[in-house]
């Protein structure tokens, strides 16, 4: 076989051994680091169409998927170097966790990173549907964060986000410091057609008016978001803990290429693509006749014999990837992986995803994945590590885009 690309660490603190894959094609070997993912193995199934090949074992007991033990210290590899570099303080005096409804299991994955209890909040819904929220617990002088993606139902999660933070603001807390995962509305960011509303500008005109002082966001849609806000906004990339697991996985710098499901989606690739030791780059072409319809054209780049690996921000109803991966087949690729942070995973996203296009889909728990939305080729990695080290950053003020170098 070709020098691998990438060797796994010998030091990890856990490993789980990756099962071995039956097929003469297959370019991946070796275990996997501890990341806090869950794995849903790639189980091997009989369908008449099967595009790629999945490994005979399942990680599944009982119809769950096994959720590796976690040392609340343990942070990825490319953030390793970051924390010898820079002991940051961990003082959590006047430091407030809280958690909305949205998303509890990454809050309390964050606060278990962290050392820390979530705070004590009560959300409750009126037979109308309004909500109402009290904190339980004295948050004066403190500086509070409060993790809240604003996923699916997004009107539902926003306005609690919004309530959340005047409740803070009212409880006379120092600093209020909204933690969202996923930024809802982040692609309605610009008018292509008249008389459109930008609706990511709303959004974040709605949260700073709330009264937060700042915000923590996850991979946004597009980077001119972050100027929608008129309070400081920490941009945490999410990409490098997916990087850090395909490293694992001992790719051969020969077999990959990096591809960009879509035009705009090329700034994103290209600098994955760098990380992966400058992998050549593809280019899927495609023209959209509506909102969550697309249409393959053609394709730019090489991908014959290759692995290739599709990178995007979200899936949502996974018709743009799902295409790009039959035209990926059609022109030679060996094996497809889909990659991204956010799974929105709209209706008919599952059935798109499990169709056998796709060898192995990663993505991370910025949003929360129903047990009836999990199927033999998905793998969840989980941020909360990342986003626990974030925010003892922001709260000893010491760097935070220094973690990413």
């Amino acid at each position: 076989m070709a020098s691998s690309l990438f060797q796994p660490s010998p030091s990890s603190a856990m490993t789980l051994s990756s099962s071995s894959t039956s097929s003469s094609s297959s370019l991946f070997t070796g275990t996997l680091r501890t990341l806090g993912f869950v794995d849903h193995s790639r189980a091997r199934i009989s369908a008449p169409n099967t595009k790629c090949d999945m490994s005979e074992s399942s990680n599944f007991v009982n119809g769950k998927p096994i959720i590796p033990v976690l040392n609340e210290r343990t942070l990825p590899k490319f953030m390793e170097s970051a924390r010898e570099a820079k002991t940051v303080s961990r003082n959590s005096n006047r430091l407030k966790l809280f958690s909305g409804r949205a998303n509890p299991t990454l809050s309390q994955e964050i606060a278990r990173y962290m050392g820390l209890e979530l705070g004590k909040i009560s959300i409750k819904r009126f037979a109308d549907g309004e909500i109402y929220v009290q904190l339980q617990e004295s948050v004066r002088g403190c500086n509070v964060y409060l993790i809240q993606p604003t996923c699916p139902p997004a009107n539902e999660n926003l306005m609690e986000l919004k309530i959340m933070i005047d409740a803070c603001r009212r409880a006379s807390a120092k600093n209020i410091t909204a933690v969202i995962p996923y930024f809802g509305y982040a692609r309605a960011d610009r008018k292509t057609q008249g008389r459109e509303s930008i609706a990511a500008k709303l959004v974040a005109n709605l949260i700073t008016k709330a009264g937060a002082d700042r915000v923590l966001a996850c991979d946004l849609h597009s980077g001119q978001s972050m100027g929608y806000f008129d309070i400081p906004v920490d941009h945490v990339h999410c990409q490098p803990v997916i990087l850090d697991y395909l490293a694992s996985k001992m790719i051969s710098s020969s077999d990959l290429v990096v591809v960009s499901p879509d035009v705009g989606g090329v700034a994103r690739a290209r600098a994955f693509a760098k990380k992966l030791s400058d992998a050549p780059l593809a280019i899927v072409d495609k023209r959209r006749h509506g909102h969550n319809v697309a249409e393959v054209m053609n394709l730019i780049g090489d991908v014959k014999g290759k692995v290739a690996v599709m990178v995007d921000d979200m899936i949502d109803t996974a018709g743009t990837i799902a295409e790009g991966a039959a035209l990926l087949h059609e022109e030679g690729a060996r094996e497809v992986y889909a990659c991204c942070t956010h799974a929105v995973f709209s209706p008919p996203a599952i059935e798109r995803l499990s169709s056998g296009l796709f060898h192995e889909v990663i993505i991370t728990n910025t949003i929360p994945v129903a047990e009836k939305n999990y199927f033999p080729q998905l793998t969840i990695i989980t941020v909360a590590n990342l986003l626990g080290e974030t925010i003892w950053r922001v709260h000893d003020d010491s760097s935070v885009s220094s973690i990413f170098q």
